[in-house]
């Protein structure tokens, strides 16, 4: 395969992929579902929910705890999404350096 042809299919995989992370949206939520949270490819956060039974004025730390689970499985679900990705565009080939 010629390398400039190669190049340029991996620029456009790359451009494939960054017009996917723009559309992803993923939601992480902890508790039960008491707080949720939405996240883009890009990851960054579009959102938090937080149901009213999650609010103890007693127990900040249990709600920030909450938030903070909630954020971390919305970023987990991004990293499998574009792995997922990258995988079908890629035919499961690994390209370093690639995303």
């Amino acid at each position: 395969m010629n390398p400039k042809q190669l190049m340029k299919q991996v620029q456009q995989m790359q451009e494939q992929m960054q017009q996917r992370m723009a559309e992803l949206r993923v939601e992480g939520s902890a508790g039960g579902g008491m707080v949720k949270a939405t996240m883009n490819g890009s990851k960054e956060l579009l959102g938090v929910v937080i149901d009213k039974e999650a609010v103890d004025p007693n127990d900040v730390e249990m709600l920030q705890d909450l938030v903070v689970a909630a954020v971390n499985e919305a970023s987990r679900k991004v990293d499998e999404e574009m792995q997922g990705q990258i995988g079908a565009m890629t035919g499961g080939m690994k390209i370093p350096g690639l995303f």
